[in-house]
């Protein structure tokens, strides 16, 4: 584990989104998920959580920021309007939120060398996806 936090700094393909993600570990200590829904199929995401760590997101242009919800309806799934990427999804618990980003977002991602791992979601109760992201997923900082 790294002594100072390190800082991995993404954002869409058009600047309107940019997120930060600040965490004691290196790119190669984090766990990439791949996840089987189609969703993150379909977008090709790659992604990762810190929970330790704590991520800020920042929306030049508001209106052109999708928030997408599918399946139990848990989270905000970011995509950019304006260029389609997306960059990371955030579910609000209380006066908190967690996140999960997406690495291929990252201007470094490919120092991103854990291959990822596979993983499927279905079956979950509400209950037990809320609480599986609150205790693996990022705290947010900030996020406009």
């Amino acid at each position: 584990m790294n002594p100072e936090p390190t800082s991995f700094h993404g954002q869409c393909h058009c600047g309107n989104v940019e997120l930060t993600l600040e965490t004691k570990l290196r790119a190669d200590q984090l766990r990439i998920r791949a996840c089987s829904c189609s969703f993150c199929r379909r977008h090709a995401a790659r992604t990762t959580s810190d929970p330790n760590g704590r991520v800020k997101i920042t929306v030049q242009d508001s209106r052109q920021l999708i928030r997408y919800r599918f399946g139990l309806k848990t989270a905000d799934f970011l995509v950019c309007g304006r260029c389609g990427v997306y960059l990371g999804a955030v579910m609000k618990a209380g006066e908190k939120a967690y996140a999960t980003v997406n690495i291929r977002t990252f201007d470094d991602f490919e120092n991103f060398t854990q291959g990822p791992v596979a993983v499927s979601y279905e079956g979950e109760t509400e209950a037990e996806r809320r609480a599986r992201r609150k205790t693996n997923w990022t705290p947010v900082a900030a996020c406009d």
